[in-house]
């Protein structure tokens, strides 16, 4: 006798199935979640910026524009806080570290230009000195005309512009008189000598017409230096050489006020 056996039920099948379509739901669940998927959440909500942006002045371009666009807000928000960090820097190095340098710099090239525009003044106090026979090289020489006169010159060898006060005071051998100085030679200002430039003295040895006396000649020159004062001494004399024959001179000797050029010295 044949057994009939009863077919099973379809039920256990039909669960298994659901709960495949329960885990698929829920996976399709996760991917939305995820961003891989498309999930509508209605109107977008704008959000607060961050504190980065707003401590660096950049809240407009540092904050995000929306959450969905989650990825190029943070990058926004990243840049936002870098430039306004930036501008920060930018504007304080413009506004003081630039003021203060500018300034600052500006008046020590001043300072520097006003001391050397002082230092390259030859008339500048600071760099004249009084002329002597240490900053000077004195020549006396005999001339033909005028009659009975002598030149002397002193160029000035120093390395700063110094001054001729007043008039020589000669002495030749030991001679125990001072020559008179000429008061009509007086210049109306003192001659001075920038390195490397000469001043000049007219000598009137002896009188023309022979009315002087006691003439006698000499073999040694001395040429002393006036100081700021009258008959002070200005440094070191000169003892210029002198013809070896020497120089014939007489009671009427005299000497004029130091000049700044040659004629004026023999005018006398």
């Amino acid at each position: 006798m044949r057994t009939f056996r009863t077919p099973r039920s379809s039920a256990p099948r039909a669960r298994l199935l659901a709960a495949a379509g329960v885990t698929l739901a829920a996976l399709a669940l996760t991917a939305c979640n995820d961003g891989t998927g498309v999930k509508d959440e209605g109107a977008s909500k704008p959000s607060a910026p961050t504190a980065s942006a707003a401590a660096g002045g950049g809240s407009a371009s540092g904050s995000a524009t929306s959450e969905g666009a989650s990825s190029g807000g943070s990058a926004r928000s990243d840049a936002g806080t870098t430039n306004g960090s930036g501008t920060g820097r930018t504007a304080t190095a413009a506004t003081g570290g630039g003021t203060g340098g500018d300034t600052g710099g500006g008046s020590g090239k001043a300072a520097s230009s006003a001391g050397r525009s002082g230092a390259s003044d030859p008339h500048a106090p600071e760099n004249r000195v009084l002329c002597n026979g240490a900053n000077t090289a004195v020549t006396a020489q005999q001339v033909s005309r005028p009659l009975n006169h002598m030149l002397i010159t002193v160029k000035n060898t120093g390395s700063k512009t110094c001054d001729l006060t007043y008039y020589p005071v000669l002495r030749f051998d030991e001679m125990q008189w001072v020559p008179r100085a000429i008061e009509g030679s007086r210049p109306q200002a003192v001659t001075t000598l920038v390195p490397g430039e000469s001043g000049y003295a007219g000598v009137l040895l002896a009188a023309a017409d022979g009315s002087g006396d006691g003439g006698t000649t000499g073999h040694r020159l001395t040429v002393g230096f006036q100081g700021a004062t009258p008959n002070s001494s200005g440094g070191s004399a000169a003892t210029p050489s002198l013809p070896a024959k020497g120089v014939y001179y007489d009671s009427s000797l005299a000497v004029t006020y130091w000049q700044s050029s040659m004629d004026d010295a023999l005018a006398y």
